[in-house]
């Protein structure tokens, strides 16, 4: 989903205005409770009874989710959406201004003629990453990486904690896609290039934000990871090298991908995001064939949401014919960032019309409906019995449990010599940007769509808080006999180079690759001289990779005795640290091929296999 910026004083305003009144669960949180039903409409929060009360105008409401910073007050009292979904924008909030403005929200829903509670949406991918101060967990290539179910499911249970904390129930996560080509910008989201990896470890993630107390949503149905190289989306003018393309697949691989949405359906996920991606030259939003197998054929009983602005890019002369298609297609919920209010009333007109049978309508939002009934939130919309293990987002448990994460994550591709463990008593230069800066190690959707750098100022609210490898390595140097060397002018009395390689930040197509040389576009631009005063140097080198997907280094392996791929690791980068001095022992294996050239892409010739991952 694309991110477009907040404006500050608008979000200050909505965070600021009408907080007054009875505190509502801990914190500082104070909006006025609220009954669900007031003295115009029937106090009644079963499902059969509010779908009877309803006009089709109110349904319609229902089925659609604008973003926040174009859902004014006003209208949420008029109309009463089914679902507002946060976005990334220039300021992140504390998890009490966010409670703050989703609770202020929620009292107008419920106030409203219509009267129905809605749900709040966010990408909570790898944390709560729009809240100051959340625990940012490595990006899923990096869970996948360290491939183990039970640290995955409490990773769940820490990121609903924290989400409860800032009132947004609703994760767009997990994503169940098998990547299969690296150029691919969003291949960090991706567990694993394996079905196999992908459904234990998302089904993993979802009970636990299920058992948190969040609800999950499963994505990009389907075959998002699949797309081939050169048939990216073109929106805008904008040429997309293979996001949003075109999967070209056998029937045995539908089947296999097919199986990972229905083990999520099985675990009791309810709520399923559309890709943006076509299958054979069909968009996914207008598909009816698979949407309406999950309903029919997988016995799917939760709500499919659209992304982002995506029915604009399915067949149709104008956004009506578009909505419709959506619609009839089995959407039941359209993420409709700024149009959310046309395509409401495109809803009303098209049934007024024949277009959309009414039969369609109710029952998507009987489903959005039976949805918000069995998470709760009919029932205790102002969140008074939402109770939560911690009191305040990135407590130290939940700290620890992202490094040891980290930790996991870690795979050893290279060790000539035994170089790791570093011995004590070393002398270690420390190299490249990535050794420092947390906005690099959190990557794409942390505070922003994009993620940032440190860019020098890591007090910066653009950069979570969080620790870097080099802090981590200085943590220990007493520890470990340790001294630590960062200026280039005294690098020749190191004993071991230390070179921190990474990607600059990214998300989506703005990841596309034609190359993924760690010293091109993706790259970091400080690599290529890193890399270049390690060789001069003529220590012996251990690289670390901080990157989003397997990049191509082939050129420059023969120069270093030991190579580490780290991936995203998110805040807790000084877990990179703990394994580097024996502290922690490397476990990570490659959950992606890792290949040589771009040329032998989804072939058999890889540089290492999945499941690679050299040990102490």
């Amino acid at each position: 989903m694309k991110r477009r910026f907040i404006g500050v004083f608008l979000m200050l305003s909505l965070i600021l205005s009408g907080c007054a009144g009875k505190q509502v669960n801990s914190g500082e949180t104070t909006i006025e409770s609220t009954a669900v039903a007031s003295d115009n409409k029937e106090n009644s929060t079963s499902v059969d009874d509010i779908l009877a009360r309803l006009t089709l105008d109110q349904k319609a409401a229902q089925m659609v989710q604008g973003a926040i910073y174009n859902v004014s007050d006003e209208s949420m009292k008029k109309n009463c959406y089914g679902s507002i979904l946060s976005t990334f924008g220039e300021n992140s909030f504390n998890a009490n201004e966010w409670k703050n403005m989703i609770l202020k929200y929620q009292k107008y829903a419920v106030d409203s003629e219509a009267g129905v509670p809605y749900i709040y949406g966010n990408d909570a991918v790898h944390g709560v990453n729009t809240c100051e101060g959340a625990v940012i967990f490595p990006h899923n290539i990096g869970i996948g990486a360290a491939n183990n179910k039970e640290l995955t499911y409490q990773m769940g249970l820490a990121v609903a904690d924290e989400a409860k904390l800032t009132g947004m129930l609703w994760s767009f996560s997990p994503c169940l896609t098998t990547a299969m080509d690296p150029r691919w910008g969003r291949t960090y989201e991706s567990y694993s290039s394996e079905t196999g990896i992908v459904t234990e470890l998302g089904t993993s993630f979802a009970r636990g934000l299920m058992d948190g107390g969040v609800l999950p949503c499963a994505k990009h149905f389907f075959a998002d990871g699949n797309v081939l190289y050169g048939t990216g989306e073109t929106l805008d003018g904008e040429k997309r090298l293979i996001d949003r393309g075109d999967a070209k697949l056998t029937d045995g691989e539908i089947k296999e991908l097919l199986k990972m949405y229905q083990a999520a359906i099985d675990a009791g996920v309810k709520t399923i995001m559309i890709s943006h991606s076509s299958v054979s030259g069909v968009k996914m939003h207008a598909n009816e064939t698979y949407i309406s197998m999950l309903k029919n054929e997988m016995n799917f009983k939760g709500f499919i949401v659209s992304d982002w602005d995506s029915i604009h890019n399915i067949p149709g002369d104008n956004r009506k014919d578009q909505t419709i298609t959506a619609i009839n297609a089995g959407i039941d919920m359209l993420m409709e960032a700024d149009e959310f209010e046309d395509c409401r009333k495109y809803i009303v007109e098209a049934v007024n019309e024949g277009k959309i049978s009414k039969e369609r309508v109710d029952d998507a939002v009987r489903r959005i409906l039976t949805v918000k009934k069995e998470m709760g939130i009919l029932d205790d919309p102002m969140m008074e019995k939402v109770t939560t293990k911690e009191s305040s987002v990135g407590s130290k448990e939940y700290r620890d449990l992202a490094r040891k994460l980290v930790e996991e994550s870690l795979v050893l591709l290279k060790n000539d010599n035994s170089i790791l463990p570093i011995k004590k008593g070393t002398k270690v230069f420390v190299t490249g940007l990535a050794a420092n800066d947390v906005g690099v190690q959190c990557g794409g959707w942390t505070i922003t769509w994009l993620g940032n750098t440190d860019a020098g100022n890591r007090n910066h609210k653009w950069i979570p808080e969080g620790k870097t490898i080099l802090d981590g390595l200085n943590e220990l140097a007493a520890e470990y006999d340790l001294t630590i060397i960062t200026d280039p002018e005294k690098a020749g009395e190191a004993d071991l180079t230390l070179l921190c390689l990474g990607e600059r930040p990214y998300a989506e197509w703005k990841g596309d690759s034609t190359s993924i040389s760690i010293t091109k576009e993706s790259g970091l631009s400080t690599n290529a001289d890193a890399i270049q005063l390690a060789k001069s140097l003529n220590h012996p080198t251990v690289a670390l990779i901080v990157a989003g997907r397997n990049v191509i280094i082939t050129d420059y392996m023969d120069q270093w005795d030991g190579i580490v791929m780290c991936y995203l690791p998110g805040s807790e980068g000084n877990g990179v640290a703990n394994v580097l001095t024996g502290k922690s022992s490397f476990k990570g294996t490659l959950p992606m091929p890792y290949y040589s050239r771009v040329e032998d892409i989804r072939t058999d010739k890889v540089l290492f296999p999945v499941g690679f991952g050299l040990k102490y």
